[in-house]
């Protein structure tokens, strides 16, 4: 197997690239990942917030509160 991973390390590699975030009680937003910090707060440009993967709202610029994440993974779109 290769090198392991830290949670900090995925979160850093995805620095400026776009990921889907779930949230609590089933929100998803997907943005560019332009910043993060300790507690998981994550700050989203051109934010859109997803219901059954089609755009229901643009946001712009996003604070996401890191304890109402549940998940971060790469966007394909």
């Amino acid at each position: 197997m290769g090198e392991q991973k830290r949670p900090f390390d995925l979160l850093n590699d995805s620095l400026n690239k776009q990921v889907v975030i779930g949230m609590k009680a089933g929100l998803m937003m997907r943005g560019k990942m332009i910043a993060y910090d300790i507690h998981m707060n994550i700050i989203l440009d051109d934010t859109e917030v997803l219901v059954n993967n089609e755009v229901q709202k643009k946001l712009g610029r996003t604070l996401v509160r890191g304890d109402t994440v549940v998940y971060i993974s790469p966007s394909t779109m």
